[in-house]
Order: structure tokens, then sequence, then C-alpha cells
């Protein structure tokens, strides 16, 4: 592609504008200034307000990210054992000849179940997108086994698919300003972004009168910058309070009944639990006290508040989603809205932790139909069409995927898999249970690996393939959640080293399998059909010569988006794409499912590893495992400036500290049955008793003893998930001593 067309000049410098690709809240309009193929400093949107989308430190670092010493430059095959780390340098004509050979050798002998396919969100773009690419040359090749589920949001995707029919269940960040109350739960926008502009549609949220409310574990960044209360509670208890929020609504006639009459199916089977006329066991906020550490005065009167304020925006999240109450979380929550009449309504939520809506969002929705998940079928139709068009052979949760390798068909799983070719991802280090993953991967036969940086999962690769970052690709992105807006990635460098993209790699592999007219167009020309065949971008972008030029297409909006406001307006001609054509308090197509641990209303239940499971008596700490600021799950970790912005420590309360001899700053071990990690301590009231906080990202990197000196959070946390899906990755059970 010719950069002169899309790029600014002063003097010899180029002013190219694109954007990132990280599988972070934000997508940022960027203007790299370029020379001699180098990047020489970054700056963000140059619109006016209130147009200008504000970039955070994550991207404002991607020059050291893009040139970092460390970068991945040419092939490699390993030399050295399996997880050393050790390789040598290869021509890309070897590295080709061995993953074709490596794929024909594992189809001849076990068939095509025994090659794994592992994709991921490293890189969230159209075009380059590696595991899109890769999936459709297996399917040409005769099949593969892949996962399913998001390790983010599972949980709130089964939720809002079986209480709303859709994931696109956000308002446009600028309705908080119509808001007089927001709830922040779970939910720290200043650090894990939640859409480009959402903290400063907060603070302006916060400047026009709205009260801010924080629920959480931890004193966080945007309680600290924005709340007016911050309410601690205990982790996985969430869905506790929330019950007996709505126990004080329906005893004080708070609720919205003609809202539920009109609007809702089985809120009548919601209220029988919450009476206890269901069980005998009345939820009152004493009760949720008891469970939550959230004192029966202060459910009272959040409950009083929420439902006599109008309108009320309650904010969940997909932190309290990633646990073993995850979707119940979530569905609790979107009952809520409806009890207080704030679905469809300006100012209001309507919950669902996902917050997208649905102009220019990226998120492609799972295609799970709610109540029907039963996770391990095999075959085409596991995930509706989208696996028809796909062929893929079988499937596997993401957070079993490496128990999947170590058990195969033995332990339940759809097949033995020999092979791993895995892009854009770091599994490894970002699903539950690193030193189990870390076993999986010595059992494999061969393992093929597309990274930028030799990170935790690459060290244990047989082939390691170098790819470009974004700014050496154009593409076409999208935000999430928030948008309104399209943008385009312009190419700012030549691949760096002998570099690829990683649909370059899959294009040139499929010549090596003699797959034909895999990739028959140019970059720009695959670019510009999607944008003239796809209607979303037909509807908004007439030219698209203007849209590559200005890197971003902004949709202008006449009003904010609110999610589900055509079905609140007139339902009769709008109902709810659920099969009552209503939100579903009470879903069938659950019950039919007929499982204890998916009830057809939301409820909270106890969990394995919840502060009552009986291994407290061993390991009494509940440990959470935030997003950090300063990284994108485990992308940016090498970037110096960004590790100089916050150190990565434990945080513990004084309380939990004292008797255990820790003082700020000592080197600890936080550990369980799974796991050992060497980390230092920082002792703090902005966290509660019994809680310790990792921040999720960090690379894992065992010791000769096993000690993960990295201090990944994964070491120590489960590779299960909930009855809806959700990886269970915030609950588990610590202990902590000092070094």
């Amino acid at each position: 592609m010719n950069n002169e067309s899309i790029s600014q000049t002063d003097g010899d410098v180029k002013i190219v504008r694109t954007t990132s690709t990280f599988d972070c809240g934000g997508r940022c309009p960027l203007r790299l200034h370029v020379k001699d193929n180098r990047i020489l400093r970054i700056e963000g949107d140059d619109a006016a307000e209130p147009d200008q989308l504000r970039t955070c430190l994550r991207c404002r670092a991607l020059r050291q990210y893009v040139h970092h010493p460390a970068r991945l430059m040419y092939p490699q095959k390993r030399v050295g054992k399996r997880g050393a780390g050790k390789f040598e340098r290869i021509s890309w004509d070897e590295a080709f000849d061995t993953l074709a050979g490596h794929l024909n050798r594992v189809k001849e002998t076990y068939g095509n179940e025994g090659i794994f396919l592992a994709t991921g969100g490293g890189y969230l773009a159209g075009l380059h997108n590696g595991g899109l690419a890769a999936q459709r040359l297996l399917n040409q090749y005769g099949g593969c086994v892949t996962h399913y589920g998001n390790i983010s949001s599972e949980g709130a995707v089964w939720a809002s698919l079986t209480q709303y029919g859709s994931v696109m269940v956000g308002n446009s960040r600028e309705d908080l300003l119509n808001s007089k109350l927001i709830i922040l739960w779970g939910w720290d926008p200043a650090r894990m972004i939640s859409g480009t502009n959402t903290m400063y549609h907060v603070i302006k949220a916060k400047e026009s009168g709205a009260k801010i409310i924080a629920v959480d574990p931890r004193y966080h960044d945007t309680a600290a910058t924005v709340a007016d209360e911050w309410i601690p509670i205990r982790p996985g208890t969430d869905t506790a309070v929330f019950v007996a929020m709505a126990h004080v609504m329906i005893k004080e006639n708070l609720h919205d009944q003609a809202f539920l009459d009109k609007y809702t199916v089985g809120f009548d089977q919601f209220r029988e639990y919450v009476l206890g006329l269901e069980d005998g066991l009345e939820k009152t906020p004493a009760w949720a006290a008891e469970i939550s550490g959230v004192d029966a005065a202060t459910i009272e009167g959040l409950a009083r508040e929420y439902a006599g304020t109008r309108p009320a925006a309650l904010m969940d999240c997909q932190g309290p989603a990633r646990s073993a109450m995850g979707e119940q979380f979530n569905r609790c929550a979107a009952t809520l809205c409806a009890m207080t009449g704030n679905v469809g309504r300006p100012g209001g939520s309507a919950c669902g932790g996902l917050m997208g809506i649905p102009v220019g969002h990226m998120f492609r929705m799972s295609a799970i139909p709610p109540g029907k998940n039963p996770f391990e079928l095999d075959g085409p139709n596991v995930k509706g069409t989208l696996d028809i068009r796909m062929r893929v052979i079988k499937r596997v949760h993401i957070n079993k995927l490496f128990d999947a390798i170590l058990e195969g068909k033995q332990g339940g799983y759809p097949a033995d898999i020999k092979m791993m070719w895995s892009m854009c991802n770091n599994y490894l280090n970002q699903t539950g249970n690193s030193n189990n993953a870390a076993a999986a991967l010595q059992k494999l036969e061969f393992f093929c690996v597309q990274e930028l940086f030799m990170t935790a999962q690459a060290r244990y690769a047989d082939l390691l393939l170098p790819v470009t970052s974004a700014v050496e690709r154009s593409d076409l992105t999208r935000p999430w959640p928030s948008g309104p807006y399209f943008t385009f990635m312009n190419r700012a460098l030549d691949p760096l080293g002998e570099c690829k993209s990683d649909f370059d790699i899959v294009s040139e592999l499929a010549q090596r399998l003699g797959i034909e007219g895999f990739n028959p167009y140019t970059e720009e020309e695959w670019l510009k059909m999607f944008v003239d065949n796809n209607p979303e971008y037909q509807q908004h972008i007439k030219d698209y010569d203007k849209f590559r030029q200005d890197g971003i297409h902004r949709v202008k909006l006449d009003e904010p988006i609110i999610a589900f406001k055509e079905q609140i307006d007139d339902i009769e001609n709008n109902p709810f794409p659920t099969p009552s054509g209503k939100i579903e308090i009470f879903s069938q197509r659950v019950a039919d499912l007929n499982k204890a641990d998916t009830p057809p209303i939301p409820k909270y239940m106890s969990t394995s590893e919840d502060r009552f499971d009986p291994l407290t008596a061993k390991y009494p700490l509940q440990l959470i495992t935030p997003h950090p600021k300063n990284r994108v799950h485990s992308e940016l970790y090498e970037v110096d400036w960004l590790r100089e912005v916050e150190p990565h420590r434990a945080w513990i309360n004084p309380i939990d500290a004292e008797p255990r001899n820790i003082r700020d700053g000592d080197e600890i071990f936080v550990f369980n049955d799974r796991g050992k990690v060497a980390i230092t301590a920082w002792v703090t009231e902005r966290i509660i008793p019994g809680v310790v906080s990792i921040f999720e990202g960090a690379w894992y990197t065992p010791d000769k003893d096993g000690i993960d000196r990295g201090a990944c959070a994964n070491t120590l946390t489960n590779d299960a998930y909930s009855g809806g899906g959700a990886a269970v990755l915030n609950t588990s059970l610590v202990e902590i001593e000092k070094i």
C-alpha cells in the first residue's frame, strides 16, 4: 500500500494515522511520527471536543513495544529441552517445510482430530487476524480441534443471551451524563478502560451531579478518583447482595411492577426464591451480610437508593463474571435493572457485563444459544452455523485446553491432541493453572507458535515464527465496547527483520499444503472488499479513500444509543430476541437443561473455593486477579516504561499481613495446591481483609524448584469453568508467607 496517500509529511518525517489492535477496552486513534522505518513519537487523536478519543498509557508506550530489543526477528527451531527457551535461527523455507511436514504427518497418522488450533485476542482486526485465516486454511485441509469460550466474558455472554437474547446490552457512554446514580459494581474503567472515553464520561457525569458508588473488594483507581462511597465486598458474594437488594425492594414495594408485568417473564418465580417460598430460606439483608461482609443496613440503603433514584445506571462488569458465580452475577444484575425499570431508559442500564453498543462494535457474538451449551458435544452443530461454516470437528472449553491435551479421550475430551498450532495468544500464561498447562505442552509431539516476543508459552515451542506488530500491517479495526466509530490501520512501517503477518504466514503455508487460491488478493484489495461488501460499513462509510486517509470514521448520533430502547418503546412490534419476546428472568431453555449449576432464575449458590469451602482451613485467603493498567493481559509486559508505572505486587490488607510478619515491600510466597509464586507484598488498606490481589498477565517464569518467579496469577488459579462457561479465574483460595 502506498503510504503517501495516507500520511502527512513533516520534512522527511511521515505522520501515519492508525490505531491499536490490543485486547483492551479501547480502540484509540493514533498518529505515528515515522522516519527511516522507525517510530519517533506517538500522538493521540487530534479531533476537537467533544469528539476527541483519549488514548491511555499503553498506546503511548507503543514505540518501545514495537522497537523493543527482545522482538523476535527471524524463524527459529528449538535446540534445547522444551521449555528451556533455547533456539537457533532457521530460514523461512525450513520453517514452512517443518510446519507443513508435521501437519501432514499428524493428519496421516492420527487424523485431523490430532491437530489443535489455538487462536486468541492478541490481535483484534479484520484481515491479518491469523486465527480466522488459520481456521479457514484448516477447514480446507480437513478440519481440526479448537476451543470455544471467551476467557474474559463467557459468563456474561451466557447471561446476556439468556436474559435478553443479545450481547449488545450497553448504552453509549455519553448517556452516563443522564444518570443521577452510577453504581460501579466490580468495574474499574480507569484501569481496564471499557471503551476509550469511558472514564472521561464517568468524570463528566460526576461533574454533572451524578452520585457514584463503587462496590468491590478493592478501593480501586476509579473509586479513588470519582466515587462518593466505597462498599467493600467479599469476592464471589455479589449475587447474594443483589438478591438481598431485591428482597428489600419487594418487601417495601419499591420495584416497578408495571415494568416487570409488561417487559419480563419469570419474576414470580424469582420473587418466590427471594422470599424463601421456594426453599424455606428468606434472602434478607442479614442473610447476605453473613455471606458478603456488607452489613445489612448498607444493603438496605443501597437497595432503597437504587430503586428510588431515577434514572440510575448499575454497571456490572466482567471481573465478578470471571468466577464460579459468573453468569449468576450478570443475570441477577440484569434482573435488578428490570426491577427498577432502568432497562431501555436514558440514564439507566441493562447490565449483562458486556456494555457493548451495536454501531462499530467488534464483538463477535457467541454462537452458543443460552441453554444450548452441552459443552463437550462434538460434531458440526456444537455452535450452530458458525461451525458448519468452519467445518470444525471438535471443540474444547478454553479454560480446559491444556487438560484436554493431558487427558484426551480417556478424560472425556473429544480428541487425543498430538500437535498444536498457536497464534495471537499466550494461553499458558492466561488460562487457569499454568503449571498444568506447562505439563501439557511437554506432552505434545509438536508445537508451533507465532509470536512477537519470547513469551512464557513461546518458550515451549518446537518452531517459533516471528510476526509483525500492528503498525507493520494495514487493517480494519472496530472498537469495543463503546464506539460508535470505525478505525483504519494504515501501515506505518515495513516489516521489521524477517517478520511476517499471521495472515501471510498462513497464506504461504497454504501453498505448501497444496491448497490453491487461498489468498488471491492484495492487502488493499481485501480491505476495500471488506468495506464495500459489509452492510454495516456500507451504512456508515460512503468514501473508502477518505476513511483510509483519516484513519477513523465517527458515527454522528442524534442521541445516545440506549440498549433495548426500541423494545421498551414498542415491545409489540419490537420484541426482545428471546423465545418469549421479553426479558427472561426465568428461562425455560435453561430449565430444560436440568442442571443444578445453571438454575432457570438467577440465584446465589456456594461454590468450590469460595469462602465457605472447607479448603479455607488450609488456604484461608481469596485471590482476585484484576486487569493491570500497564499492560494488556500479557502483552506489553516487556515494556520498561510501563513497568515503571506500577510494580507487580500482591495487595494484602494489614490485618492479614501482621500475623504473618509481613511488611510492605517484603518478598513473599503466595501458594496453593496448584503452584507457588514469589512476589513483593504491598500492604494496603485499599483491599479488604481475607483477600489478596495479583494483577493478571505477568509472565510465568518457574525456577528449578517450580516456584514462579514471574508471579503469574494463573499459576494459582483453577482451570475450571462455571455452568454457563465462565472461566473461574477469580474463585481461588491461597495462603501467603514471608520468604
